[in-house]
């Protein structure tokens, strides 16, 4: 019985462990950073992209972010899936389009049904404006595209 339960607590430990490490091996870091060190709170309560302060940094499974107040980390620790960017943080429009793991300007961002979306947007090319062209088709392959990558 003991044994049983000793490789009970093992598998558990293990298995969540391997769910973090594998989680933060997906997510768009820098320096083990989310969203290039924004606030990812900030985006739903401030409706805009801020600058998060390493001074207030929470980890989440694996992945650090950091934010502009006390009251976004602590809105935050609440509930940190509500404020997690889709797709690891990955631009949504090439999750989309194609599947695949494309940077992103922080600053580029569209809140819909309570999830956030970050985008890439750079040398003339905005794919917040191409997403919101076919934003439903586009949502329903990244989706699934996220789901393979995540396996």
């Amino acid at each position: 019985m003991k044994n049983a339960l000793l490789l009970v607590t093992l598998f558990l430990t293990f298995s969540g462990f391997s769910q973090t490490a594998r989680k933060a091996a997906h997510f768009n870091l820098e320096n083990k950073i989310a969203i290039q060190g924004y606030d990812p709170v900030a985006y739903f309560k401030q409706h805009k992209a801020i600058k998060g302060k390493k001074e207030l940094a929470s980890d989440y499974l694996g992945v650090t972010y950091y934010f502009s107040s006390k009251e976004n980390a602590a809105a935050f620790s609440k509930n940190p899936a509500d404020y997690e960017p889709q797709y690891g943080g990955w631009c949504a429009f090439a999750m989309g389009d194609y599947g695949k793991k494309v940077e992103i300007n922080p600053e580029t961002f569209k809140i819909t049904d309570g999830k956030l979306y970050l985008f890439y947007n750079a040398f003339l090319t905005n794919t917040l404006k191409s997403w919101n062209k076919d934003e439903k088709r586009l949502k329903a392959s990244a989706d699934v595209n996220w789901k393979k990558i995540q396996n």
